[in-house]
């Protein structure tokens, strides 16, 4: 079993508005071992990003506020560190890219001075030491032509090569661990593959570990270790990617996978789970999926399953195979 980089245990993340407490992550517990890419999946609006953004310290104060559990970084919690020492940490040690690049790159700022800027706060090298660095990552995430894309601005690139500008600047300091918030939504099919194998193969470069967060189980496939299934807030199923591909337990992700078209399906209608993703500002008695779920038991509505151990590395959060929370 590889060594444990990443663990959040118990993680809540709400945020207050004027009239109500949105209950985004309530109770998240998951690990990342060293140079392994786990996949986060679940709905939009399950709390994923915000997940990511907890890890990161990047969740905006006020109205959002981690009301409790650890966020364990190489055994160390970055939740008891000051805002010096996570900054140190963020972009550093922990990088994220983020879904659309053209919100996260400076309009204004030239691509190869927002990578080299990357390298003078964390590593403190020379201006033309850190563009030489800028230059060879810009190499390496396949840029063509990368003395003369170094200096343009975001609006003269394509949304491939500036999500590729963000692989770069996520990568350029060599960080232990890459959170891929997703990726490849904006892109063209073609171009999501390319993507994600330049995210694998750089991961094996550079022997980062990778958090991969989508709502797309048919891209993380062949990309991930281990799948992490979160619904409002919660975690539902953890499992080995192989594992949970032939053995789902969880009438949500079996759900998440009835989803996945086939070429094979001659029914000709995709499938959907029905009903909507709960209201994140009610705190559910019972178990959050009970609305949607096809294999709900009287006591689902009125107590929640406890995230349980069914077999070796494989949890499931659901009185079909668990116990009561």
């Amino acid at each position: 079993m590889t060594d444990r980089l990443l663990e959040v245990k118990d993680l809540k993340t709400h945020f207050q508005l004027e009239d109500k407490t949105i209950y985004a992550v309530n109770g998240v517990s998951f690990s990342i071992g060293k140079r392994e890419v786990v996949a986060l999946i679940g709905e939009s609006g399950s709390g994923k990003s915000v997940t990511a953004l907890s890890i990161m310290g990047l969740i905006p104060s006020p109205p959002g506020e981690i009301k409790g559990g650890q966020i364990l970084f190489n055994g160390e919690n970055i939740l008891d560190k000051s805002e010096k020492e996570k900054r140190k940490i963020r972009g550093n040690e922990i990088s994220m890219v983020y879904q659309e690049p053209m919100n996260s790159l400076n309009p204004m700022l030239k691509v190869g001075y927002q990578i080299r800027e990357c390298l003078t706060i964390h590593r403190k090298i020379s201006k033309k030491e850190a563009k030489n660095k800028a230059i060879d990552i810009l190499k390496k995430v396949e840029i063509p032509e990368p003395h003369e894309r170094y200096n343009c601005y975001p609006f003269e690139l394509s949304g491939g090569m500036r999500q590729r500008i963000m692989i770069a600047m996520a990568l350029v300091c060599n960080p232990k661990l890459l959170i891929a918030d997703e990726p490849t939504t904006a892109l063209d099919v073609t171009i999501q593959a390319e993507i994600l194998d330049l995210i694998r193969r750089l991961k094996d470069e550079y022997e980062t570990s990778v958090l991969l967060i989508t709502h797309d189980l048919g891209v993380v496939t062949e990309m991930s270790d281990k799948i992490v299934v979160m619904y409002s807030g919660k975690i539902m199923e953890i499992a080995g990617t192989r594992d949970l591909y032939n053995n789902a337990m969880h009438p949500y992700t079996k759900g998440l996978m009835k989803c996945i078209p086939r070429l094979n399906d001659k029914k000709g209608k995709l499938y959907t789970i029905k009903g909507t993703v709960p209201d994140m500002s009610m705190e559910v008695k019972g178990c959050e999926f009970y609305s949607r779920c096809d294999k709900r038991m009287d006591r689902c509505k009125e107590v929640k399953p406890k995230l349980t151990e069914i077999d070796t590395g494989h949890l499931v959060r659901c009185f079909h195979y668990g116990e009561v929370e």
